[in-house]
């Protein structure tokens, strides 16, 4: 427990003079990756720690990030005023969804979340839909400013509010996933049959760990969108569901902080791919993803856990 208090408060001090010692561009970036570990986390309370696969968390994404834009741009709301709404509409919508989805497993179950994620840039499109959503032009919101006279740029600010958030988000999912919840939640992934002979409500459980996670994909959502300032339909179409997935395969399947693994991962490795070969940088990105899977089969995470095991054996 010292050793993680000590590691958590090196992590704190570093990632609060990160915003001063880089530029503008790469504070955005890191704030980027903020969310991106807040929606990966998300998906990892559902896929890692539940089992239930998802390839539509794109969808509940970009249902953060239009709450969030509309609620701006059309009702005049305080940016931090959103993104709580946004997490709670998106808690809604993921444990309505999650309730007919229990009938479904495996492969089956992905194969619905999929389609949920094929299908929402094409809702935001409708065009009875566009008084609210733009329609394909989007919505434009503003980057806001620091409050009470802080010497922080945008930039700067929008980070450590983003930083706040993920850290709220953070401790939230360590409690619950520490608790009676998670190892229910473990229970039923590993042993559905016998997790309900001990009494263990499994459609209760499963419905729960899928409005919280669209709750923190919601969130991710939220804060994306009032980073880059902007949303449109196909902004979030069905590969950003792929890249979540990708993300929490890379950084470690359950394991909390696998998610900022996987965020370092989605958000830089494609940039250093497209480096190396401006004519296919996805093919590049494959042979990254390929590497990490083979020389890491259970994640970042499960690999530093590993070396740690071994340095305390004699």
């Amino acid at each position: 427990m010292r050793k993680a208090i000590f590691l958590t408060a090196i992590f704190l001090i570093a990632a609060c003079a990160l915003p001063f010692l880089v530029s503008n561009y790469r504070v955005f970036q890191f704030t980027l990756v903020l969310v991106y570990a807040i929606a990966l986390l998300g998906l990892n309370i559902l896929t890692g720690y539940s089992g239930q696969i998802s390839l539509g968390h794109g969808a509940f994404y970009a249902l953060g990030a239009y709450v969030t834009a509309i609620l701006m741009d059309k009702a005049g709301l305080p940016y931090w005023a959103t993104v709580p709404a946004a997490g709670a509409v998106c808690l809604l919508a993921g444990f309505l969804f999650g309730l007919p989805a229990l009938r479904l497993e495996g492969l089956y179950l992905a194969l619905a979340t999929f389609a949920l994620g094929v299908s929402m840039p094409q809702l935001l499109k409708y065009h009875h839909l566009e008084k609210w959503t733009g329609g394909v032009q989007g919505i434009v919101i503003a980057k806001p400013d620091a409050p009470f006279g802080l010497p922080l740029n945008s930039d700067r600010w929008l980070y450590f509010f983003t930083l706040a958030v993920a850290l709220i988000m953070f401790l939230l999912a360590w409690n619950l996933l520490r608790g009676r919840v998670g190892r229910a939640l473990v229970a039923i992934r590993d042993q559905h049959i016998a997790a309900e002979a001990m009494g263990v409500n499994g459609a209760l459980y499963k419905s729960a760990a899928f409005g919280v996670s669209a709750m923190y994909t919601g969130v991710a959502g939220a804060l994306g969108a009032i980073a880059v300032q902007f949303v449109a339909p196909d902004s979030f179409n069905i590969f950003l569901s792929i890249t979540l997935l990708v993300g929490i395969v890379v950084g470690g399947l359950a394991s909390i902080s696998g998610a900022l693994y996987g965020a370092l991962f989605i958000q830089f490795v494609p940039n250093i791919a497209d480096e190396i070969s401006k004519a296919a940088p996805w093919a590049i990105f494959g042979v990254f993803m390929i590497a990490f899977v083979y020389l890491m089969p259970t994640g970042v995470a499960g690999a530093i856990r590993l070396l740690s095991v071994k340095r305390r054996s004699p």
